[in-house]
């Protein structure tokens, strides 16, 4: 079957420092132009010479000019500033809402400090981890060559998803570092109100080492469509998780199922806030968080639509899809709080459309419209029952819930993922790149075959590879820190709030 449109096969975000090898090679061929044909009149052919005197010169390899397309860069580098307005301020002020007015400000200083120290990570190591070869270790994590930015110039590129198209370098590294940022600073969600600044400084530094680096390597690195259009019978060197043919789109396993994961594992090591279960502790502004869930939606249409890398018909299916499942998560949300406790909620509410975005993003560019929209319905009715029963059962204190919706929401984001990508249900497959041609044009390539049980197998696998590797990762990070310098406030600063009692400011003054 022939499509007319680019299923993104493999995984999203996926990368390869191929530019300006193949784009050298290419222009080496246009430089010299073949010699014009002698009329056969001219000479006779000589007499064929003994096949070991002068043996007939190799074939040229073959090859693909990569292009450039300006308004994939423009888009790229919008992308970048709406996933930057998720997290400041998106992130710090639905966080921020939530928790009592004591510590309004400290969950806005450890959301900001969280993602400012990503930011400098990924530019100093954590790209370097994530996106290049990693020798030996390549299905778990990338080398040492782009550290520090090494040999990365305005003139190097990077692969998107149809032969022959690249971005600049610069560009890719950008947008990546939003999601490196993000990532880390989802976990304060379970931490907030009792845990030291200085062991959030080092979470930011420790964790994405031990975790993110090698989930994003894992699930998102592969050698690009170029090299496997010109060697379609090759092995494909890739991460873990590409290997096993699972997809995610912009970050199911990578972003959420880590950090909910992370958030849970720091939850039951730091132990329950002061009064937990005991005494009421509402939110001191759901405007605040309301106005944060708005900034986190506008933000996520760079995410997710920002995750296709060029911009053509899969980013704006990711940003239709974007929008159908958050509103029906929202809307679903909403519908059983009416339902069971008699009154919708604006809590219900926020929390239902960050479920939505949470459990589309690994389907965004897979999923049709449809599709996208049975997962937002789906998805709240099961967090909601994580947040609560679940919850309550357990008494462990995810304050946030950071757990019970980007943990939760990612794994049936992820699992969904590999049922809404069927053609038949009105998803839009994967690529065979073996099948395309090289010009860039995806609607010359054939579909993959679908298989229901082999991709949800796929998915589960890498469901449980991440909840595992996540689960064992945090749980070091979290204990080194609690042994050499404490994760807890002392009770007495805790009480105070750790606005005055961290940083000597008030949020409010009355």
């Amino acid at each position: 079957m022939k499509l007319t449109f680019k299923p993104l096969a493999g995984l999203m975000l996926a990368a390869t420092l191929v530019g300006a090898p193949l784009g050298a090679t290419a222009l080496a061929q246009e430089a010299a132009p073949a010699p014009a044909a002698a009329p056969a009149e001219a000479a006779p052919a000589p007499a064929a010479a003994p096949a070991e005197a002068t043996p007939a010169p190799a074939a040229a390899a073959p090859t693909i000019e990569d292009k450039m397309d300006k308004g994939d860069n423009a888009w790229m580098l919008t992308s970048a500033l709406l996933v930057l307005l998720m997290i400041l301020p998106g992130l710090a002020l639905f966080y921020g809402g939530l928790v009592r007015s004591k510590n309004m400000l400290s969950v806005m200083m450890q959301v900001s400090t969280v993602a400012l120290i990503g930011f400098v990570a990924w530019f100093l190591w954590g790209y370097s981890f994530a996106f290049t070869d990693g020798g030996s270790w390549d299905k778990f994590v990338g080398g040492l060559g782009r550290v520090f930015l090494k040999d990365v110039t305005p003139a190097s590129n990077v692969a998107t998803f149809s032969t022959g198209v690249v971005i600049p370098e610069l560009t890719f590294i950008a947008f990546q570092s939003t999601f490196a940022a993000i990532t880390a600073a989802l976990v304060v969600g379970s931490l907030v109100e009792r845990m030291k600044f200085a062991a959030i400084v080092a979470f930011a530094v420790l964790w994405p080492l031990l975790s993110y680096y090698p989930m994003a390597h894992m699930v998102w690195w592969w050698p690009g469509p170029n090299a496997i259009a010109l060697a379609p019978t090759d092995p494909v060197k890739s991460g873990l998780l590409w290997g096993f043919g699972a997809l995610d789109f912009a970050g199911g396993t990578v972003v959420h199922i880590n950090a909910g994961i992370a958030a849970l594992v720091g939850a039951l090591i730091l132990g329950k806030r002061q009064g937990y279960g005991k005494e009421p502790m509402p939110p001191h502004s759901l405007t605040l968080t309301l106005v944060g869930a708005g900034l986190l939606w506008v933000g996520w249409f760079g995410f997710n639509a920002g995750s296709n890398l060029e911009s053509n018909g899969y980013a704006s299916l990711a940003m239709v899809n974007t929008f159908i499942a958050t509103a029906g998560a929202g809307l679903s949300w909403v519908l059983v709080e009416w339902i069971t406790r008699k009154k919708p909620s604006a809590l219900g509410l926020a929390s239902g459309i960050v479920a939505g975005l949470v459990a589309v993003t690994p389907a965004a560019g897979f999923a049709g419209p449809m599709g996208a929209l049975i997962l937002g319905l789906v998805v709240s009715p099961i967090c909601i029952v994580f947040c609560s029963v679940v919850k309550n059962a357990f008494k462990y204190d995810d304050s946030l819930d950071a757990f019970g919706i980007h943990g939760i929401g990612g794994i049936v984001g992820a699992i969904g993922t590999g049922l809404v990508v069927n053609p038949l249900w009105g998803g839009a497959g994967v690529v065979d790149y073996t099948s395309c041609g090289k010009d860039g044009d995806l609607s010359t390539c054939d579909s993959a075959v679908y298989d229901m049980g082999v991709q949800l197998m796929a998915q589960i696998k890498a469901v449980g590879v991440t909840v595992l590797w996540s689960a064992i990762a945090s749980a070091i990070v979290f204990f080194v820190i609690k042994l050499v310098i404490g994760l807890r406030a002392s009770p007495e600063a805790e009480e105070e709030g750790l606005d005055i009692s961290e940083h000597g400011e008030r949020a409010y003054h009355s």
